[in-house]
C-alpha cells in the first residue's frame, strides 16, 4: 500500500464546485485586490476566531512582521520565541531589527515551556510569540499571566493551529494579536501564499492594514514606510469557500490522531502528549524515536510517506550563526530535531490506510 505524507485529493474533490465558483465570481467581477471577497473573508474569519478584526496579508511570515511593526518593536528590542519551530517565527523578529530570544519547549508536547520564559525576560524584552506547534495550543493562561506581570505583548503564532481551542476558546483570541498562515498545506489553506492577522485592537488592525499597503491609510497618502503585503481577492475567495468546512475536516484529523494515539503500541515510538483543556487540530502528527532516520527509512520502504519537523533547530541554522549560539545550548530543541518524525495526517485518509500505518509502525 502507498500512503503519501499528505494529499489534497479528497478535499479538492469535495470542494471542486465551491472552488470553481469562487474563481468565476472573482473573474467576472474583474476586481483582484482589496474588494468584496477580501472584506467578506476578513469578517468571516474574525467571527470564527471570536475577535473584532481580521486583516489579510500576503503570507504568514508577513503577518508576524507587520504585527511586530505595528506594536513598535524594532532595533534593540528582544522577542521571546520557542527554540523549536519553523524559522519564520524567528525571521519575523529579525526582519524588524529585533533579536529573537529562544526558549525551550516541553519535550512531551513540543510547545514552549512557560517556566523557562521568565528566566529569559530582560529589560529589552518587548513581546512573547507562543507558537501553537503542530496544531496543539500552548498553555495560554500561564503565558498571559507572565506577559501581564512583565508588561509584554503576546503575539500568537497560529500558523499550524486554525480552529484549535484552549479551555473552550479558539487560539488567536488570547494575546494582543495573532498571525495566521494559509499556505496550501495548512488546515485552512489557500491555493497559493496567503496570511492574516486577527486582534481586538482597532488601532493595531488599522496600522497593520496601512503597513501592508505601502504604509498608506488612503490612496497616495503614506503615513508609514510600509510593505506590499495584501491578501488578494482570489485567495480570499478560495479561503471563504473552504472556511465553512474547516471544523468538519479538523474533526477528521482528530479521528485519525485518536486512532494513532490508541493503537500505536510500539515502545520504540514516543507519542505526543495532549495537555488538559486543549483540543488540537493535528496539522502535524509528530512522534519521536531514538532511531528516527532508521524508522523513517523503514516506513518509506513500506510505502508510507513521512516528514521531519524540523531537522535543524533554528539556533544551529547557518543564517543565525551571528547569534553565537553553540550546539548543546538548547538540548531539548536539538533532541526534538534529532528524533521527531511526522506521520501521514490529512483529510481523506481511509480506515485501511490508517490501520496500515499503525500495523507497520507496530511491527518496527
Amino acid at each position: 500500500m502507498k500512503i503519501p505524507f499528505v494529499s489534497f485529493k479528497a478535499m479538492e474533490q469535495e470542494l471542486n464546485a465551491d472552488i470553481r465558483n469562487a474563481f468565476e465570481r472573482v473573474f467576472e467581477n474583474s476586481w483582484y485586490i482589496g474588494g468584496k471577497e477580501d472584506e467578506a473573508f476578513e469578517k468571516a474569519f474574525a467571527d470564527y476566531c471570536n475577535v473584532k478584526y481580521c486583516v489579510g496579508t500576503g503570507n504568514g511570515l508577513d503577518a508576524l512582521v507587520l504585527l511586530l511593526k505595528a506594536f513598535g518593536i524594532g532595533e534593540g528590542d528582544e522577542v521571546i520565541v520557542p527554540s523549536n519551530t519553523f524559522i519564520a517565527t524567528a525571521l519575523a523578529v529579525t526582519y524588524v531589527g529585533a533579536t529573537p530570544v529562544f526558549v525551550e519547549p516541553f519535550l512531551e508536547t513540543f510547545n514552549i515551556n512557560p517556566e523557562k520564559i521568565v528566566k529569559k525576560i530582560t529589560s529589552k524584552t518587548k513581546a512573547i510569540i507562543p507558537v501553537h506547534l503542530y496544531g496543539q495550543p500552548c498553555d495560554m493562561d500561564t503565558i498571559m499571566d507572565i506577559a501581564k506581570s512583565h508588561k509584554l505583548y503576546v503575539i500568537e503564532d497560529c500558523a499550524q493551529a486554525h480552529g484549535a481551542t484552549y479551555k473552550g476558546k479558539v487560539v488567536g483570541s488570547f494575546g494582543d494579536a495573532a498571525g495566521f498562515s494559509f499556505y496550501p498545506g495548512k488546515n485552512l489553506g489557500a491555493l497559493g501564499d496567503a496570511g492574516a492577522i486577527v486582534t481586538n485592537n482597532e488601532e493595531i488592525a488599522n496600522k497593520v492594514r496601512a503597513l501592508g499597503n505601502y504604509g498608506s491609510d488612503y490612496k497616495y497618502h503614506h503615513i508609514y514606510k510600509g510593505n506590499n503585503s495584501r491578501l488578494d481577492e482570489l485567495q480570499a475567495a478560495f479561503l471563504l469557500a473552504k472556511l465553512p468546512h474547516m471544523n468538519r475536516m479538523n474533526e477528521e484529523r482528530r479521528r485519525i490522531a485518536d486512532r494513532y494515539l490508541s493503537e500505536i503500541k510500539n515502545p520504540n515510538v514516543i507519542l505526543p502528549t495532549i495537555i488538559d483543556d486543549v483540543v488540537p487540530v493535528w496539522h502535524i502528527f509528530g512522534v519521536r524515536c531514538g532511531e528516527r532516520d532508521r524508522l523513517e527509512k523503514y516506513l518509506n520502504e513500506h510505502g508510507i510517506g513521512t516528514n521531519k519537523h524540523y531537522p535543524i533547530p533554528m539556533h544551529l541554522q547557518e543564517c543565525y550563526r551571528d547569534l553565537g549560539i553553540e550546539k548543546g545550548e538548547f538540548p531539548i530543541a536539538e533532541e526534538i530535531s534529532n528524533t521527531e518524525l511526522s506521520l501521514p495526517m490529512y483529510y481523506g485518509m481511509s480506515d485501511d490506510e490508517i490501520g496500515y500505518v499503525v500495523e507497520i509502525l507496530n511491527c518496527y
